[in-house]
């Protein structure tokens, strides 16, 4: 293969995507054993798609997109996971003894000469996304030999029993387990779907909010799979008519990610949901959160505050837990005493008391906030208030000097003042404790490697004037390979922030009705759901789409 002298930052140049300032910049900056397209793509001065367009011109090596290829899996067998998942690196084809090889960097001239040696075959490369090949790599990897090893054993021996599974590490059904989860956790999935079908098994995994089918296993596993899945989470393996709730930790390349554990019965036997909490993929930085610049002035100025509390709103997935950790983040100061109650403790912080809930032996919500007001906290985290008791408790304890953050489900930050009262909270409580409110919501992002300019349609433009808006221009995503022809890539929060002012206190003295309540926060300023929503597809964040399955415009 003729070796190509041209150096990546100057191809990058010549093209017009960067400046020479930039690569300076990019080179000066980068980590030791970071590559000088790895530091630009973090910097964000090129995209994924553009460095494979400057590749493919430049060496005039062919790009492929491997969502949905059709790999043949006999191949894998030639450069074993771990080579492939360190270079990243997958075999598409064999021709004779060429063997096309998919390489997120094809300028790589060792790596190509080492899986020569290795295989025996001359290097074809062509160029895909880093992303696409780790995808490709943790769905397709290993996958169908564990499932047929297994198979091959049960003809040949005894089925496979607890014990065995449980302590021979080499069995195929552990390491079909464990690829399922790397293959999820590779995907940066928060879920994983184990569904028990009439024939078969239905894996299926969760990735910025929507759920894709994976792959679907043979009837056989179902019983050995779950088998495994509970000896990990230690759960009873011989009760399959009730739900039970479990944990597991787990390491992944040199880091924890806990896992949550849930298991139903249903007519085809136990479905698992598995909810992946990885805290090298969560946000702690609360600037990132996706709060606009007024919002997030005024929920800082929330949570700094002495005493109070502040309720953070929404349904289940809307990135409510993840507000609350980056607010103690912000918060977790040698000098402050942070205390949470959690059911449960999704992710460990350093420095910060967590109380994991244990109703079984009571220790409630309520009980473990009692015991929490005599251990001197400057801050108290509630994770969810769910009755009467435990929401006085926390408004009582805000009110004798103690700043409480915790999360309420309700529908937007109006609301969350109603449901209180509903719950049996005497208005004057609700008045005189309440700092704010902030309603979230979580839309997809537009994936940056696609995205594209579209026109504005009538409708869209009469949502936006609904709302005192003008709209000039729209962005969607065309859809591509990195982004799973979704045209969506990541998430991004939407906020509502309510303060809770003095003339909002009259009124909730006054029992004064939601409209009334509704035109305070009109006056005082209030940017709603919808309109940060739509805001958002102003700044090109997000599409109109998204922001109508979150928010009404009436």
């Amino acid at each position: 293969m003729r070796r190509i002298k041209k150096r990546l930052g100057d191809m990058l140049v010549e093209a017009g995507l960067i400046t020479e300032a930039q690569v300076e910049q990019a080179l000066a900056e980068k980590e030791p054993d970071e590559k000088l397209g790895e530091a630009l793509l973090r910097k964000g001065y090129i995209t994924e798609s553009q460095l494979i367009e400057v590749l493919e011109m430049q060496l005039e090596i062919p790009k492929v997109s491997l969502y949905n290829y059709p790999f043949d899996e006999k191949l894998f067998r030639l450069i074993p996971k771990d080579v492939a998942k360190k270079n990243h690196v997958i075999p598409l084809a064999r021709e004779g003894d060429k063997l096309y090889i998919a390489m997120a960097d094809p300028m790589d001239f060792f790596l190509i000469n080492d899986l020569r040696m290795s295989t025996g075959f001359h290097i074809s490369p062509a160029i895909a996304t880093k992303d696409e090949i780790t995808r490709a790599i943790a769905r397709y990897y290993e996958y169908e030999d564990f499932v047929g090893e297994w198979l091959e054993e049960q003809n040949s021996t005894t089925a496979e029993t607890p014990t065995r599974i449980e302590e021979d590490e080499d069995s195929p059904i552990i390491q079909l387990v464990n690829s399922i989860l790397n293959s999820a956790i590779e995907q940066q999935a928060s879920d994983i779907h184990l569904d028990p079908q009439e024939r078969g098994v239905l894996v299926r995994i969760r990735i910025d909010g929507k759920l894709q089918d994976e792959r679907v296993l043979p009837k056989e596993v179902q019983g050995v799979l779950l088998a495994r899945i509970k000896i990990m989470a230690n759960l009873d393996i011989t009760e399959q008519r009730l739900p039970q709730d479990g944990r597991i930790r787990i390491l992944i390349d040199v880091r924890q990610v806990d896992l949550r554990i849930s298991t139903l019965p249903t007519i085809f036997g136990e479905k698992v949901v598995i909810r992946v909490l990885d805290m090298n993929t969560s946000i702690t930085d609360i600037t990132q959160l996706g709060f606009q610049e007024s919002n997030l002035k005024k929920y800082l100025k929330m949570i700094e505050s002495p005493h109070g509390i502040v309720l953070i709103t929404g349904p289940t997935g809307s990135g409510k837990s993840t507000t609350l950790y980056a607010s103690l983040n912000k918060l977790n100061e040698p000098d402050v005493n942070i205390i949470s109650v959690e059911d449960p403790v999704e992710y460990q912080l350093q420095g910060i008391n967590q109380v994991q809930v244990n109703s079984t032996i009571g220790m409630t919500f309520a009980s473990a906030l009692r015991s929490i007001l005599r251990q001197d906290p400057n801050v108290i985290m509630v994770g969810e208030i769910r009755d009467r008791e435990t929401a006085e408790i926390a408004i009582r304890g805000s009110l004798t000097g103690h700043l409480v953050l915790s999360t309420l489900h309700t529908n937007d930050s109006i609301g969350t003042l109603m449901r209180l009262i509903d719950m049996g909270v005497e208005p004057f409580l609700v008045a005189s404790s309440l700092t704010g409110v902030v309603a979230q919501r979580l839309v997809r992002r537009i994936c940056r490697n696609c995205k594209t300019e579209v026109e504005v349609t009538e409708r869209e433009r009469e949502i936006f004037a609904s709302r005192n808006m003008t709209v000039e221009k729209v962005y969607r995503g065309k859809g591509c390979p990195i982004c799973h022809m979704s045209g969506y890539r990541g998430r991004v929060g939407v906020t509502e922030v309510l303060s809770v002012t003095e003339e909002m206190r009259r009124a909730l003295l006054n029992n004064e009705s939601v409209s009334n309540l509704y035109d305070l926060a009109v006056k005082q300023g209030t940017i709603f759901l919808v309109d940060d929503g739509l805001q958002k597809v102003l700044d090109g964040l997000t599409t109109t789409e998204e922001v109508l399955q979150i928010a009404s415009v009436d």
